[in-house]
């Protein structure tokens, strides 16, 4: 029986009772009790029930906001990144009794300005819109959002013009790349190389990488690789991927930030056919976190705040539909965390690759001069 089947029985027994306990439900389906647990806290999380002890529980019916709210949301994707904070708008819509209709833009695509017709065209009340383009939004498509006389906010997206009066709630990514080399440079290592594949988000984490290159007075000689966006498995993504390890090496830097996880999976696996191994020989840390802990050798990684960006992003809009009084333009800016795992290793000192010794200047973060090198994922705050 598939995941998605169980958890629909389960919702069914629920409706039909009233409650359900974890055992009795491992029973009928002839499952460990962990495994219901995990169901339950699935659910929990898209707003289709109440966890409770031993158990679950209906979900109380949501307190009366007027007419029933249609959230129109439009995001670039529905496979990475952006399935979390679509969990967040749903769980939200589902507490305040909103229903949410989805529009995917197209990473590549200009199908934008049609996709935000349709959702129009659709019935919402408000607008949640994740364009395919950059991560500033231009203004003709910021008037376009205008003309439709609907609320909305941008997630993951700000106006080009600073000046724009919008709601927005985006993570700071900037934060999360300089938090990644501080934390590098905890560890001793001077030189920290950035490859980036193409995405709104990494220009952003290379504005990130170069303050913190330049605050931490780290090597600026370390390799940055704009990698652009080739097809994944194509010879031409395994050039770059060994170019830029052949860089990494020539240039002694044994420390390296890369934007996206499938990215830093690719050069690990790279590394392991030329006989290299990481942490000791290529220290990695990922960029987005949604496949990290998979690789061979879980990836240290920043992690954005997906679901809680889309959250944040619904109470925004849904305040806004209420109609509550007056409100002020909120613009919200969400940090992302450091998830330690085993990719980096514990403390080290380079090898350098001129004549002469380097020292890595004092700490930068509270993250300390070690890893962990257990099981268990540690999130430095």
């Amino acid at each position: 029986m598939l995941v998605e089947q169980r958890q629909e029985l389960l919702l069914r027994e629920l409706r039909a009772s009233g409650a359900v306990r974890v055992t009795e439900l491992a029973a009928r389906f002839g499952v460990s009790a962990g495994t219901i647990r995990r169901d339950l806290a699935e659910l929990a999380e898209l707003g289709r029930l109440t966890k409770v002890r031993g158990g679950a529980i209906p979900v109380p019916a949501p307190a009366a906001e007027g007419p029933d709210r249609t959230i129109g949301l439009l995001v670039p994707s529905a496979t990475y990144y952006y399935p979390s904070v679509l969990a967040g708008v749903r769980a939200v819509a589902a507490r305040r009794g909103a229903r949410v209709v989805i529009a995917l833009a197209d990473y590549g695509s200009s199908r934008d300005l049609a996709q935000l017709d349709e959702l129009r065209a659709s019935g919402a009340d408000g607008l949640l819109v994740a364009t395919a383009g950059g991560h500033y939004l231009p203004t003709e498509t910021l008037t376009a959002l205008r003309a439709t006389g609907r609320p909305f906010v941008l997630l993951e997206r700000q106006p080009e013009d600073p000046y724009s009066r919008c709601e927005f709630v985006v993570s700071d990514h900037r934060q999360g790349a300089y938090r990644a080399v501080c934390h590098l440079r905890d560890l001793g290592h001077r030189r920290v190389a950035l490859y980036l594949a193409d995405s709104p988000t990494a220009p952003l984490v290379r504005e990130g990488h170069a303050a913190a290159v330049q605050r931490l007075e780290l090597d600026p000689t370390a390799p940055v690789l704009d990698a652009g966006r080739p097809a994944l498995g194509s010879p031409e993504t395994g050039r770059r991927y060994d170019a830029f390890i052949d860089h990494c090496l020539d240039t002694g830097t044994r420390a390296a930030l890369v934007h996206s996880d499938h990215d830093a999976i690719e050069l690990l696996q790279r590394l392991r056919a030329r006989a290299l191994r990481t942490p000791e020989d290529l220290a990695l840390i990922a960029y987005d976190d949604e496949i990290a802990a998979l690789a061979e050798v879980p990836l240290t990684a920043v992690a954005p705040p997906k679901r809680r960006l889309g959250e944040q992003a619904a109470h925004l809009l849904l305040d806004r539909l209420a109609g509550e009084g007056p409100l002020p333009q909120r613009q919200v800016l969400l940090q992302p965390e450091l998830t330690v795992r085993r990719s980096c290793g514990r403390a080290h000192r380079e090898r350098p690759a001129r004549s002469g010794d380097e020292t890595a200047p004092g700490a930068c973060s509270p993250s300390g001069g070690s890893e962990q090198h257990g099981r268990d994922d540690v999130v430095v705050g």
